[in-house]
C-alpha cells in the first residue's frame, strides 16, 4: 500500500507572512483551499491507495474529511515527528509526503513520484521546491531515512539518503516547484497554468491578482 501524507499546522499558527497581505481570516481560508487542492490532486494520482492529512487542528481535520482524505488528528509533536507518526499509523509499504501549501500540484506530477519508487527498496524520489525546500518526498519504505522537512530540506533529504545508502531520484516537477509562503508567491502562482482551482478562485475573490 502507498499512502500519501499531507501535514498541516494549526490554522492560527500557519502562514504568518501571508496574514499581512490577506488578513488572518484570509490566510486561514487560503490554507484550507490549498489543502483541498492538494488532496484532490493526490486522489487523482495513479498508484496512491490512501490520502491522509495529519494535523492538530480540528477544523483542518474536518476539511480533510470533506475533501475525501483520512484525517489523523492529534497533538502537535513538530512537523517531522507528526509525519513519521502518521506513517506508522497508516502502516503503508511506501509513502508520498506532500506539503499542504503546494497548491498547484497536479495528479500527473504526483504520479511521477509514485512511479519513481516502483523499484527494489530502499528507494526514494524527491521533488524540490524553488526555495530549496522539499515539496514532496516519496520513500519505500518510509523509514528508509529520516524526514527532514524544514528550511533547506531538499539538501537535508539528499544528505540523509546518501548517508543511509538509499538511491534518491531528483524530480524538479513544474507543478511542485512553488509553495505559497508570501505575497510574491501568490502572484507567481496566479501566473502559472498548473492546478489549484480552489486556491485560484479564493485568491481572486480576495482581490489578489485583480490588477491582472
Amino acid at each position: 500500500m502507498i499512502a500519501a501524507i499531507v501535514p498541516v499546522k494549526r490554522l492560527a499558527q500557519g502562514k504568518s507572512r501571508l496574514a499581512g497581505a490577506l488578513g488572518r481570516d484570509g490566510a486561514e481560508q487560503l490554507a484550507l483551499a490549498m489543502l483541498e487542492d492538494v488532496v484532490a490532486a493526490l486522489r487523482g494520482a495513479r498508484g496512491i491507495d490512501v490520502v491522509a492529512v495529519v494535523t492538530p487542528d480540528a477544523a483542518v481535520a474536518d476539511a480533510a474529511g470533506r475533501a475525501g482524505a483520512r484525517a489523523l488528528l492529534g497533538p502537535d509533536p513538530g512537523l517531522n515527528p507528526a509525519i513519521d507518526r502518521a506513517a506508522r499509523e497508516l502502516a503503508a509499504d511506501a509513502t508520498l509526503v506532500v506539503l499542504g501549501d503546494v497548491a498547484g500540484a497536479t495528479s500527473e506530477d504526483l504520479g511521477t513520484l509514485v512511479a519513481a519508487i516502483d523499484g527494489r527498496p530502499p528507494i526514494a524520489a524527491i521533488a524540490p521546491s524553488r526555495d530549496g525546500g522539499t515539496a514532496a518526498l516519496a520513500r519505500r519504505p518510509h523509514a528508509a531515512f529520516a524526514s527532514r522537512f524544514g528550511p533547506d530540506s531538499a539538501n537535508a533529504h539528499r544528505a540523509a539518503a546518501r548517508a543511509a545508502g538509499v538511491p534518491c531520484g531528483e524530480h524538479p516537477l513544474p507543478s511542485l516547484a512553488l509553495d505559497l509562503d508570501d505575497a510574491g508567491d501568490l502572484r507567481a502562482f496566479l501566473a502559472t497554468r498548473h492546478g489549484g482551482a480552489r486556491t485560484r478562485a479564493l485568491l481572486r475573490a480576495l482581490g489578489v491578482g485583480a490588477e491582472r
